[in-house]
C-alpha cells in the first residue's frame, strides 16, 4: 500500500483491498511512516471484513471450454504464462488521477463474486462486473494508464490490461476489436476496444476485473470511490 497527497491538500490517500475468500472478522492494519530525520512512527487499528452473500447462477459455454481437446490445453497453459508475466508487473508510480469511469454506459448485468455453475458444475467464482451490450459497443478505459496486454486469449477472448501504477490494473475481456496496442499510453475514457463475445462468453458482452497486487477486487467500489 502507497500513500499519496494531492498538490492542494492535506489528507494522504492509498487504495487496498482484501481477497472475496477472506474469512470475516477483525484485522490488524498497520501503517509506518518514516520522517525525513529517520525517525519512525507507526499506528495500528483494527478493520472489520464482514461476511457478504453472492448470488449463485447457471451457464452453458461450449465443450471445448470445460473439456478442452489436447492442443486446447497447450494454449491455455501458453496463456497462463502470458498472464503471469503479465500480472507480475507492477510500476511504483501512480498514473490513475481522480475518480474511475465506468467503461461503458450501461447498466451492470452481473455483479463481482456469483458463484458459476458450468454445465451443472460449480466451476469459478466471477472476479469482475459483466455490462450486457452488445458486439460493437465503444469500451474505454476508466483511467489513465498503460496498456500492458492487447492480444486474444483462450478463455477471456481478446483482452485488454490496462496498468495503472501502484499494482493496480484493469481488465477488459471478450472484446470483438482492438482499438490499442501494447506499450500505449491511454487516457481515462479514451476508447481502447469494441466489445464482442469472444473466448467463454455465453454471447456479447463486456467484462470488467480489477487487480490490485494480485488480487481481484470488486469494480463497482472502485467506480463509486470519490478520489481526488
Amino acid at each position: 500500500m502507497v500513500f499519496f497527497r494531492p498538490a492542494a491538500g492535506k489528507t494522504w490517500y492509498a487504495l487496498a483491498g482484501v481477497p472475496v475468500e477472506t474469512a470475516p472478522g477483525r484485522y490488524d492494519l498497520t501503517v509506518k511512516e518514516t520522517f525525513d530525520s529517520g525517525r519512525l512512527a507507526e499506528i495500528s487499528v483494527k478493520v472489520k471484513v464482514a461476511s457478504a452473500a453472492y448470488p449463485k447462477i447457471e451457464i452453458k459455454v461450449a465443450k471445448q471450454f470445460t473439456e478442452p481437446d489436447p492442443e486446447q490445453v497447450r494454449e491455455i497453459a501458453a496463456d497462463k504464462d502470458v498472464k503471469r508475466k503479465t500480472f507480475a508487473t507492477e510500476t511504483p508510480q501512480r498514473s490513475w488521477t481522480g475518480p474511475f469511469l465506468a467503461p461503458v454506459s450501461a447498466p451492470v448485468s452481473d455483479v463481482f463474486g456469483t458463484a458459476r455453475v458450468i454445465n451443472q458444475e460449480v466451476k469459478s467464482r466471477h472476479l469482475g462486473l459483466d455490462y450486457g451490450v452488445p458486439t460493437g459497443t465503444p469500451v474505454q478505459a476508466i483511467n489513465h494508464g498503460t496498456v500492458l496486454l492487447a492480444r486474444p486469449l483462450f478463455f477471456e477472448g481478446n483482452c485488454v490490461v490496462l496498468d495503472h501504477g501502484q499494482g493496480l490494473l484493469s481488465l477488459y475481456l471478450h472484446l470483438s476489436e482492438f482499438r490499442v496496442k501494447e506499450g500505449d499510453i491511454v487516457d481515462p475514457g479514451q476508447v481502447i476496444g469494441l466489445s464482442g463475445g469472444t473466448g467463454r462468453a455465453t454471447g456479447p458482452h463486456l467484462h470488467l476485473a480489477i487487480r490490485w497486487q494480485g488480487v481481484y477486487l470488486d469494480p463497482a467500489i472502485l467506480l463509486k470511490m470519490r478520489l481526488p
